[in-house]
């Protein structure tokens, strides 16, 4: 997601209440959570993480290879992500965003984006015993079979192909397995929810480029689109589409977050909506609050001032600003279990089906006990908690991602007359 200031002061104010009745039974839910750490509910866990294959599709990580010259290879006391913490969470697969802010020129955000795809390659390299690159979804198995995290990528904003196809096969060509079409501006060819509408949702160039992607076997995201690119990448595509990192609308008002509608049409094609962990498309308490504190907004401003172009920067004080508001009592605490709110209502529109997991971290502000990736068994045992059947949490954790993955490869090999 990458948090600017106008995602973590203004857009995010947008969230709208739940419903009382909604919000008693989460209450009454996250009050259960703490208590019902029985047996039963811990072998139940143990037995579906043994059976499941669990991908997160969005992670920022390498901003932090970027930017720091980070290593994966240790526990760190900063950010959300390293090896050891991805063991503990028990991660199968990791999708590593490779992004460049949309007001970046296209030449200079296609070098930083080939940059960021070699050092993500250059991590799995380090660590052959831990890591193996993945482009397709038997990759993921293989790597799961050797006792190994599959790393892939996704490309977060269409501006970083600089308008030509030629560039955006050299980027499947290095592995790249999604692109996202905007970011947070517009590009050339398709309007992002949160800019001024420009090309009333896809050029015929971003036409184009959604058919290239099904060519390629790449997956289209359309985390961070308008609504009416949206509608349009669905008329456009022969494959199921994900969307990356996105929440629910109807429980956080959000314009890069989904609508009913949306979520709707999204199942229909068969594709995912991958729920983010961003707290400001959570709570509406917590964005109000946000909203309303010129002490929150000022020190915002003199944080990104002192970080400069580092997002890697930005994105760690970001969540300190945010730790800090919250243990003086001058923002709410927002909790991890907001989480699952949101996959319980998307299940409750798509099915369980068209629902996974794309958390958005080190990128974005974590709710409270979702620190780092560590933490990311919890949220199976809270599904456990809330009556989801073991096959139905299988799915959410990876399966649904992964079988969009095999049909989004499918179509790839015939749409170049190719045999399975």
């Amino acid at each position: 997601m990458k948090l600017r200031t106008r995602y973590w002061i203004s857009g995010i104010a947008l969230c709208a209440w739940l419903p009382a009745a909604v919000a008693g039974r989460h209450a009454a839910t996250r009050n259960l959570a703490k208590q019902d750490n029985s047996p039963e509910v811990t072998a139940r866990v143990s037995a579906i993480l043994k059976r499941a294959i669990v991908i997160d599709t969005h992670d920022d990580t390498p901003q932090r290879f970027y930017w720091e010259n980070f290593d994966m290879g240790h526990r760190d006391a900063q950010g959300n992500i390293d090896i050891p913490r991805m063991r503990e969470g028990g991660y199968n697969a990791i999708f590593m965003s490779i992004w460049t802010p949309g007001t970046v020129p296209g030449p200079e955000a296609s070098t930083r984006a080939l940059r960021q795809i070699g050092l993500v390659r250059e991590q799995v390299t380090k660590h052959p015993a831990d890591l193996m690159l993945a482009t397709t979804a038997a990759d993921i198995e293989h790597a799961r079979q050797q006792g190994k995290i599959a790393v892939l990528m996704g490309m977060e904003g269409g501006h970083m192909i600089n308008n030509d196809l030629g560039l955006l096969r050299k980027y499947a060509g290095l592995g790249v397995r999604y692109l996202t079409l905007t970011h947070g501006v517009n590009d050339d060819w398709a309007d992002s929810s949160t800019d001024k509408p420009a090309h009333n949702g896809l050029t015929p160039f971003g036409r184009q480029v959604v058919e290239e992607l099904n060519r390629l076997g790449v997956m289209v995201d359309i985390s961070h689109v308008s609504d009416k690119t949206f509608y349009d990448a669905l008329e456009a595509t022969r494959a199921p589409v994900i969307a990356s990192h996105s929440s629910c609308r109807a429980l956080c008002d959000a314009k890069r977050n989904m609508s009913d509608d949306m979520i709707r049409a999204l199942a229909k094609n068969g594709g995912v909506i991958q729920i983010n962990f961003h707290i400001g498309f959570l709570s509406q308490q917590y964005a109000d609050a946000v909203k309303a504190s010129a002490e929150q907004k000022a020190a915002v401003a003199e944080m990104e001032k002192m970080c400069g172009e580092n997002e890697s920067c930005k994105t760690i004080n970001y969540q300190r600003l945010n730790d800090e508001a919250t243990a003086a009592g001058k923002v709410p605490r927002v909790e991890w279990q907001r989480i699952v709110d949101h996959i319980d209502h998307a299940v409750k529109i798509a099915g369980s089906e068209h629902v996974g997991l794309g958390s958005d971290f080190d990128g974005a502000i974590m709710p409270n006990g979702m620190g780092d990736v560590a933490h990311y068994q919890q949220i199976t045992a809270e599904l456990v908690r809330r009556g989801y059947s073991d096959a139905d949490i299988q799915d959410i954790l990876g399966g649904n991602v992964l079988r969009v993955m095999t049909q989004v490869e499918d179509v790839s090999r015939k749409m170049r007359g190719e045999k399975k």
